[in-house]
């Protein structure tokens, strides 16, 4: 492959590219303008392009580096097994050493709860075995009413049929005619976003536990909207990645569970995102606390290297699964792929040995907190959070003792920001004009340091583009 990179310039790789190459979540049109970046190698929490630029990457590729780029253990895992046995799949009935492995390995190191799994390819498709799951489960209790499941505005669960109807992503449903049947929303433990909009209407803002304990609240008013009787489960990220980093108040999750357990909804836990050591916990769950039926993983199991998701199904779903189910009408042609779990083993295997959990926990995470709490001294910081190694400021026009001011979403500031970190050699998430992060877990506090002062040099920047542009106050 190195030989092959070599054969054409950049141009000419942006010029396939845009002849052949069709992009997620992206304006086809405008790329084919601008042509691609063209990744041609990595290692460590570095990228390098066919223009010889070093990049930092933040955002571990799409929140699933975790333990980093050249990792000599996953690659020869994935060698060997692909000499071994490079496929063979898990219909009429058999299996492979790889994934009964994998499924014994996820068992123990997942809340007790958990001693099955069911594995997909993606975190979409993972969220779409649960809305199967789910309406089976209660099916299979007799009570095929409760079919609903209820997610949250601006919460990210995948882009499949399934998935995106379970994201509260508004641009997503206006194509397709999302979302199907049976799935509503509520809305998001946002505080710095609600009380925006207080203050907008002349409203005194919120303190962060009593909103978070409302913010809960607003599934207890959905169920009782619906009917209790035809609600089936709620799902949520323990922090909303994509929508921003919305790292909810810490009353917020317990109020949550103490809802379901009222009711007897099942509670699913989507952590593609933020399982695998994202938040310093194996999986968010046990960071916010909370027991749930289900739980989704994808991106970090394999540190991205090879494409593996799946479902992980607590007990109570599980028995009746098993018990009564009788065949399971739903599954992949790669459920269980042995290259993709014995890759995921190596990667577990090689966080456990290295610690990499307690690394994030006491003391990477903790040191990243400190160095966003840093920013909000900077002009064009309006907000900062951070849980574990992923954190977001949120860019505003002006701050002052009655609150900030935020920029016109059609200025795109974000976007202006990106493009400030894409120029020095960063990759930082623009949401809007939320700027986040979620970088390889290995990160050491030297790296931090480096990766906050690129950060700052960023807003720098677009702070004087945007005065040039009579953007900022």
């Amino acid at each position: 492959m190195t030989e092959l990179i070599g054969q054409r310039s950049t141009r000419a790789w942006q010029d396939a590219d845009t002849a052949h190459f069709l992009h997620p979540f992206t304006d086809f049109q405008a790329l084919a303008h601008k042509g691609s970046r063209i990744i041609e190698s990595a290692h460590n929490i570095y990228l390098r392009d066919t223009e010889g630029q070093r990049i930092l990457d933040a955002m571990s590729g799409l929140w699933c580096v975790n333990v980093g780029y050249g990792q000599q253990a996953l690659i020869d895992a994935a060698t060997q097994q692909m000499g071994q046995l490079p496929f063979y799949n898990s219909f009429f009935q058999t299996t492979t050493p790889p994934a009964v492995a994998l499924a014994e390995k996820l068992a123990a190191i997942t809340p007790a709860q958990f001693q099955h799994v069911f594995f997909a390819n993606s975190g979409s498709e993972g969220n779409d075995t649960v809305i199967r799951v789910v309406r089976r489960y209660w099916d299979l209790l007799g009570q095929p009413e409760r079919h609903v499941i209820i997610s949250r505005w601006n919460g990210y669960h995948g882009s499949t049929m399934g998935g995106a109807s379970l994201s509260g992503m508004t641009y997503m449903h206006a194509q397709g005619g999302l979302p199907i049947p049976g799935i509503t929303h509520i809305g998001q433990p946002h505080l710095f976003e609600f009380n925006l909009q207080r203050r907008s209407a002349g409203l005194p803002t919120v303190e962060e536990a009593e909103f978070g304990q409302m913010a809960a609240r607003w599934l207890e008013d959905k169920i009782l909207e619906v009917g209790p009787d035809k609600v089936a489960a709620f799902i949520g990220e323990p922090v909303q990645g994509a929508g921003g980093v919305i790292v909810p108040p810490a009353t917020y999750w317990p109020e949550i569970q103490r809802i379901c357990d009222k009711y007897g909804i099942l509670l699913v836990s989507d952590e593609v995102i933020c399982g695998f050591g994202r938040t310093g916990s194996w999986f968010g769950c046990e960071t916010m606390g909370t027991r749930p039926d289900l739980m989704t993983f994808a991106k970090g199991v394999t540190s991205g290297y090879i494409p593996l998701g799946g479902v992980m199904v607590g007990e109570r779903v599980a028995k009746v699964l098993i018990e009564q189910g009788g065949e399971f009408e739903h599954g992949y042609t790669y459920s269980g792929h042995p290259v993709a779990c014995a890759v995921a083993l190596a990667n577990i295997n090689l966080m456990q040995s290295t610690q990499l959990i307690e690394h994030v926990r006491d003391d990477i995470g903790p040191y990243l907190a400190q160095g966003f709490e840093s920013l909000r001294d900077h002009p064009l910081v309006g907000d900062v959070q951070s849980c574990g190694l992923m954190a977001a400021l949120h860019l505003v026009r002006s701050k002052s003792s009655s609150g900030p001011e935020v920029f016109d979403p059609q200025l795109g500031v974000g976007m202006i920001c990106r493009g400030h970190c894409f120029g020095n050699g960063l990759i930082m998430r623009a949401v809007g004009d939320r700027m986040i992060i979620a970088p390889p877990l290995i990160m050491t506090r030297a790296q931090i340091d480096d990766m906050m002062a690129l950060i700052r040099l960023c807003l720098d920047r677009t702070l004087v583009d945007l005065r040039t542009r009579n953007l900022w106050v």
